[in-house]
């Protein structure tokens, strides 16, 4: 049962799952990440994909602090859930400054600004109350203090980039984002705590879910403007089937023995393991998740052009995206199983390595063959692991106590 911490503020057990309230604060994000996306195919340039990397990364942190707020007190009750809500007006009035983040449109407010200033009450509001939450936990309490820093540094670097220019811009909130990750790593983990391991590694299953979800929506926009046909079909099956490899990759085994992992260490050790595998690790896997996306939803634009022919090639960024993405996300899945079990998953570096091998022929094939290249190999992946690692697997998903989850090694480093 949850322990009273206040009259607004209930604790979590180790029995705490995530909360209705939290998969509704999730869904915000879903229009960030859709906003972030159409302004990098807006500017279909390397400046226009280290922008948008930018934001996700700035999104990102800021979704992180709430997984691990709630991970404290449960986000459905008294004061939490004023602030869950708050936090949501404040990140759907940042995604709605997106387009604007570096092109500022005439009237209204300025779009940058508004931007900065949303991402900063976000954050603010998450210190304040997570405070709150710590109660009579004196070394929380001092954890926050020190977290605070680096948190107050970035604020002021992204207000300043608000008012900067261009590259100016640009430069200011990637130092932001730089203090801002740097600096909660280097203030060390000694007083976090983790009551909720379950909880913690379905919020992040969770957002994996929601970029999965607004990558599917993105081949479903894309192929909108077009009447019904078998060209069409075909392309929606080779979106949806990526996805699903993407799905399968991370949910048949990935997310469970990381959940395991998780609920096998105590103390620091899993406050470390928290820290690698989901808040710093599962980056890479959304990022490469919106990236394939990104791609998905150019090619099926293009395809669905009125001048367009089946035989035309791809643009760059979407043909780049279409290996970058996939690959992206099987590097992370491997480096999670690597800081959970002590060891990378090869088949998916070799598979991923040949996603960006395949690049230049991408730039040179039709569309509808790189995506079934990329389908394939993907497929390939997944029916390798069933055959070759059925016992394995079949352990995994039928078992809780997997011996070489609580075996393995779990540092700071």
């Amino acid at each position: 049962m949850p322990v009273r911490l206040t009259a607004s503020i209930r604790a979590t057990g180790e029995q705490h799952r995530v909360t209705n309230l939290e998969l509704f604060f999730d869904l915000v994000f879903v229009f960030a990440f859709t906003q972030v996306n159409a302004l990098v195919a807006a500017d279909a340039s390397g400046r226009g994909a280290l922008r948008g990397i930018l934001l996700i990364a700035i999104l990102w942190w800021a979704w992180c602090s709430y997984a691990w707020l709630g991970n404290q007190a449960r986000a459905d009750e008294g004061m939490l859930r004023a602030t869950m809500i708050v936090a949501m007006a404040a990140v759907f009035a940042a995604s709605l400054a997106v387009p604007e983040a570096w092109h500022d449109r005439p009237g209204g407010l300025p779009g940058p600004m508004v931007l900065a200033v949303a991402i900063v009450v976000v954050r603010s509001l998450h210190l304040l109350v997570y405070a709150v939450a710590a109660g009579s936990d004196a070394g929380l309490r001092r954890q926050l203090a020190r977290n605070a820093a680096p948190m107050l540094v970035m604020a002021m670097l992204l207000v300043l980039g608000a008012l900067a220019d261009g590259a100016h811009r640009t430069l200011l909130w990637l130092v932001a984002l730089a203090v801002d990750y740097s600096g909660v790593y280097l203030v060390g983990a000694s007083g976090w705590r983790m009551p909720a391991p379950g909880h913690f590694s379905e919020r992040h299953g969770l957002i994996v879910l929601v970029a999965l979800g607004e990558s599917i929506v993105s081949v479903g926009v894309g192929a909108e403007r077009a009447p019904v046909s078998w060209p069409i079909l075909l392309i929606m099956g080779l979106g949806l089937a990526v996805n699903v490899a993407l799905w399968w990759a991370y949910f048949d085994v990935v997310a469970l023995v990381a959940e395991r992992a998780l609920h096998a260490r105590t103390g620091l050790q899993r406050i470390w393991l928290a820290r690698a595998s989901y808040t710093y690790l599962h980056f890479p896997l959304v990022v490469g998740v919106l990236t394939t996306a990104l791609a998905l939803k150019l090619l099926v634009e293009d395809l669905t052009e009125p001048e367009h022919s089946l035989t035309d090639v791809p643009h760059t960024l979407p043909a780049v995206c279409l290996a970058l993405g996939p690959a992206l996300y099987l590097v992370g899945l491997s480096a999670i199983r690597w800081r959970n079990l002590g060891r990378p998953n090869v088949g998916r570096l070799v598979a991923a390595a040949l996603l960006l091998a395949l690049v230049p022929a991408f730039l040179a094939m039709p569309a509808l063959g790189s995506l079934g290249l990329v389908t394939a190999v993907l497929a390939g992946l997944i029916g390798f692991e069933a055959v070759h690692n059925q016992s394995v697997r079949d352990t995994v998903r039928h078992h809780d106590d997997h011996p070489a989850i609580a075996a393995a090694p779990v540092s700071e480093h």
